[in-house]
């Protein structure tokens, strides 16, 4: 049975039924959409210590100023975009999924993060041509989520726990 923590419409997650004993679904929500849509099979071990590594970078991060103080959440994420392509390899401490190694499962979206006192900023933005082709209306938008931190580590903290140690149960 799966179980839903979090808010989609700011950051959720949904941990599945296993898939064989290393495989397990996970479905990722940021702003309302459906992160994971084009795979949500995870390796457990792998993902739940990338999982657990991100939390704890994130509890230990204190305030942050935003990179590039007054432009808006999607601006910024447009901003990081052009600076990793210029090869500012700076900037790539502000990466969300690809930063923390997330894996396969988030391979289709471009995604920053960052943390402004007690709350984060995520953004995302689809990647894929397939995804496009399907919902057109993603094409070049930024999705914004904002959330307190301290929500955002515990949901990272509780789906570790739920994700349990990589031996999927034998049915």
């Amino acid at each position: 049975m799966a179980e839903l923590l979090g808010d989609k419409r700011r950051f959720a997650v949904e941990v599945g039924d296993w898939d064989g004993p290393a495989l397990r679904r996970v479905d990722l929500w940021v702003a309302d959409q459906w992160v994971t849509c084009d795979d949500n099979m995870a390796f457990v071990k792998q993902f739940r210590y990338y999982v657990a590594l991100t939390a704890a970078g994130i509890r230990s991060a204190g305030d942050q100023a935003p990179p590039f103080v007054g432009l808006s959440p999607a601006g910024i994420h447009q901003r990081l975009e052009a600076k990793l392509r210029d090869g500012e390899e700076e900037y790539e401490r502000f990466g969300f999924f690809h930063r923390w190694g997330w894996g396969p499962t988030t391979d289709n979206v471009t995604s920053f993060l960052w943390r402004d006192g007690v709350r984060l900023v995520i953004t995302l933005e689809f990647l894929r041509e397939e995804h496009l082709l399907i919902h057109p209306e993603h094409a070049g938008t930024i999705f914004v989520a904002e959330l307190p931190a301290a929500e955002f580590v515990g949901i990272l903290e509780e789906m570790v726990t739920i994700l349990g140690d990589g031996e999927g149960a034998v049915t």
